[in-house]
């Protein structure tokens, strides 16, 4: 469970184990999209949530409800963030790193979302269990991809 809870080790990596774990969810991200599209993206950010809820309480089990390790949280989180490309690249039938102003901000706007912990991810974070721990970033996720939303919208002249 620990394996997972890190993502394969890279909850270790210092400074910043959160970074390091948003940054090790975009490549992971690309090869999902590739293998199947946002469907799949979708069905694996599911997947991994689940996953990463078990794993973070059985890691939490004896002590700190939230370690800087955990990283799981942050791979779900971004992959959220990362929803509005995934979906937008599949729809237009384009390569998915041609939308790569979108990576920019799917990763800068969760990375500030999570760590600024903004109105409802300071709610979930303050729950003290693993689920206030993986919901904390998909909340943080969904913000993001909300402004990823509105960025990509403004940048294609739907807002002007």
């Amino acid at each position: 469970m620990k394996w997972l809870a890190s993502v394969a080790g890279v909850g270790f990596l210092k400074p910043a184990p959160g970074t390091w774990g948003s940054f090790a969810a975009l490549p992971l991200a690309y090869l999902i999209h590739q293998a199947g599209g946002f469907w799949l993206l979708l069905t694996a950010t599911i997947i991994a949530f689940v996953a990463g809820l078990k794993a973070t309480e059985t890691v939490t089990r004896t002590g700190d409800h939230d370690p800087s390790w955990v990283v799981i949280d942050e791979v779900v989180g971004q992959w959220i963030a990362l929803f509005p490309i995934s979906y937008g690249a599949a729809m237009m039938g384009v390569d998915i790193v041609r939308l790569w102003p979108g990576w920019i901000a799917a990763f800068v706007m969760f990375r500030l979302f999570d760590i600024w912990k903004p109105w409802l991810v300071s709610w979930a974070d303050r729950r003290g269990d693993a689920l206030g721990v993986m919901l904390d970033d998909v909340i943080a996720g969904l913000f993001a991809a909300i402004v990823v939303i509105a960025l990509a919208a403004l940048a294609h002249g739907v807002l002007m």
